[in-house]
């Protein structure tokens, strides 16, 4: 698969948000389970660079973040690498290939990235042994618990994808 050079310098510039802005939160004090940082340039990825590099930004956003501050441990790693992935893959999929407008593009990638990371606490769990929450407990904090996290999606990459493309004049926005 052949990338352009512009789509691999937004990509490291996203991967590299995805890094500073999970250590700004965790500097300050707040859960990253809260306000999700690395979810936001994952999900941007997959809406401006489409499934592929938006797949790869999802999975190396967490391994480089394990390997530079040791968060999100393992085997939280383990869940964020399907979660986030997904999300890349799915956002970019929907918005890029199935030209799905993008506010139901996003809701979707968010669904179906957490049903991922529920499976994944449930292969985890009961298929290795792994010592992860119980499931019931998993879903209640990304969702409840994240609940601010997705507020600040839902609204802020929009927002950003909104101005990106315009700025860019590659075409409309699809609401």
């Amino acid at each position: 698969m052949k990338f352009k050079t512009k789509d691999l310098v937004t990509a490291a510039v996203l991967l590299a948000l995805g890094i500073i802005l999970p250590m700004i939160i965790h500097m300050s004090g707040i859960n990253g389970a809260i306000f999700l940082p690395m979810h936001i340039p994952v999900l941007i990825s997959g809406f401006l660079l489409g499934p592929a590099l938006g797949f790869i930004v999802g999975i190396i956003s967490p391994i480089i973040n394990n390997f530079i501050t040791g968060m999100p441990p393992v085997p939280t790693l383990w869940i964020m690498l399907v979660e986030l992935s997904i999300y890349g893959l799915v956002s970019g999929y929907l918005y890029r290939k199935v030209r799905m407008t993008l506010i139901p593009s996003l809701i979707i990638s968010m669904i179906v990235g957490r049903i991922g990371a529920v499976l994944m606490v449930t292969i985890l769990g009961l298929g290795f042994g792994v010592p992860v929450p119980p499931v019931d407990i998993y879903i209640k904090g990304i969702t409840l618990t994240a609940l601010p996290g997705i507020i600040i999606q839902i609204i802020l990459i929009p927002m950003i994808i909104k101005a990106y493309e315009k700025n860019n004049s590659s075409g409309s926005i699809r609401w």
